[in-house]
């Protein structure tokens, strides 16, 4: 396996931080992981430097203040960057994600894909107990998404992935501002720009069963506007750049298994 770090963002997780950091170990046994835990007032981690001393291979950098998901993978990245990793992973600390689906996206960068997404609306992907109302209005952001920046890219939003680190110190991870699920989408963006490989491979996304999401109306709001700003910025530069419209820069695209 290429040399690994997992980036988990950390606040308010007591409830699920020891689970999900065993199920990585058991998943990953060869990956380090770094938990970015933004102070935790429940003692999240301080869970997590005992679980860091019995499973080895996990560091904890806990910052003073929350400070955003956004601002907690541009750390990681750049931290595991620096180290130099070959390949960084993003997931949530809340156990939506599975880690035993982490092989997967790993595989796929093994293949080659610069980005690997654990998407959950390619075939075999499933949010299998999300509401009518909550599917309907992620569908729908990430069709907007892809549609004003032309990403050809099923689930933008989904904050389960794997980069090979030379895209992340290609796009310059520093250069990224946004946050929440508007981080997601500027990452894949970037990414699209650079011409790189992306490959979808489902996943089932579960919710959470501990602890309270951190969704919010801010960080929904917050996207729509970054991707409508962003998809204008790209089609002034097109009308300006006739020559751009069409090909230049587009991705390598894999959906998964059909």
């Amino acid at each position: 396996m290429r040399r690994t770090l997992v980036v988990l963002p950390s606040y308010q997780e007591a409830a699920n931080v020891v689970e999900v950091l065993t199920r990585l170990r058991q998943a990953v046994p060869e990956a380090d992981v770094l938990v970015v835990d933004d102070s935790s007032p429940d003692g999240t981690a301080e869970l997590a430097k005992a679980a860091a001393h019995d499973l080895g291979q996990i560091d904890v950098l806990v910052r003073p203040a929350k400070a955003g998901l956004g601002s907690a993978y541009r750390i990681g990245f750049a931290e595991g960057i620096e180290r130099g990793y070959e390949v960084l992973v993003e997931m949530d600390s809340d156990l939506s994600h599975d880690p035993a689906s982490l092989p997967i996206l790993l595989g796929a960068i093994d293949g080659g894909a610069d980005l690997a997404i654990g998407s959950r609306y390619v075939p075999g992907g499933s949010t299998p107990e999300w509401p009518l109302h909550r599917r309907m209005l992620s569908l729908g952001g990430n069709r907007y998404a892809d549609r004003a920046l032309r990403l050809d890219v099923r689930d933008a939003t989904s904050g389960f992935r794997a980069y090979r680190a030379e895209i992340l110190a290609r796009i310059g991870i520093d250069s990224t501002r946004a946050e929440g699920y508007g981080f997601q989408v500027e990452t894949v963006c970037k990414v699209v720009r650079m011409g790189g490989r992306i490959v979808e491979s489902p996943i089932e996304f579960s919710d959470r069963t501990r602890g309270t999401s951190k969704m919010s109306p801010r960080i929904v709001v917050e996207a729509l506007l970054l991707i409508t700003a962003w998809g204008l910025r790209d089609r002034l530069r097109r009308i300006r750049s006739p020559r751009h419209r069409d090909e230049r820069d587009r991705p390598t695209l894999d959906h998964g298994p059909h």
